[in-house]
């Protein structure tokens, strides 16, 4: 039997076609995860990652939904629930605020709402002892206590928020044993915040 046919732990990786979230989901696959990358849009982005996860010798889903969308991601986890049958570990990397031409309240809608709900349809199918890690930034872990660009000012707000939310669901997963882990990070060159930072303020990074 292959690797791809044993069944091993299962992660799903939000905003895991490209950046961060596409290193998490290979790194993941090379060290025996199956791997399932939620995507909006980037279809071709996000099956490039799924090569390189089944390169690695693991099973991996193509899980495409906006997060945003209540019905489509409710539809995603229950085709997640048919294939993989199980989430061990939930990495929530996607994150947003900085596109133009998004609803007034974009931001606080993809970095709070949609982690909460991506969290609410991954405990049923999270064994006891599972893990959720919250990925975020510097800029919004320490919102409040340090200077932020105003350019990235709603996402560090929202981001904040999303984090906090999450902390409030800690007692919880404890009583499940499944652990949140806060990974907290700089800007990254070449990933998509920078860039989009750059294009609303020539010259800020």
């Amino acid at each position: 039997m292959s690797a791809q046919e044993r069944p091993g732990k299962v992660a799903l990786v939000t905003g895991g076609s490209r950046g961060v979230g596409a290193a998490t989901a290979i790194f993941l696959a090379e060290r025996g995860f199956d791997v399932a990358v939620n995507y909006r849009e980037k279809a071709r982005r996000a099956k490039a990652v799924i090569a390189d996860v089944e390169a690695a010798g693991r099973r991996g889903w193509l899980a495409q939904s906006d997060l945003t969308d209540d019905d489509v991601t409710t539809a995603m986890f229950d085709r997640l629930q048919q294939q993989a049958g199980r989430i061990d570990l939930l990495v929530l990397n996607a994150s947003g605020g900085l596109e133009a031409g998004m609803v007034e309240d974009y931001a606080m809608q993809v970095n709070m709402g949609a982690q909460t709900r991506a969290l609410d349809l991954t405990l049923p199918l999270m064994p006891d002892g599972g893990r959720v890690v919250f990925v975020t930034s510097h800029l919004a872990h320490f919102h409040g206590e340090k200077p932020v660009y105003p350019a990235y000012e709603p996402v560090a707000a929202s981001k904040k928020a999303g984090e906090m939310a999450l902390r409030e669901r800690i007692p919880e997963l404890a009583s499940r044993d499944i652990a949140l882990i806060v990974v907290s990070g700089d800007l990254i060159d070449g990933s998509i915040t920078p860039r989009l930072m750059e294009r609303q303020s020539p010259g800020l990074i």
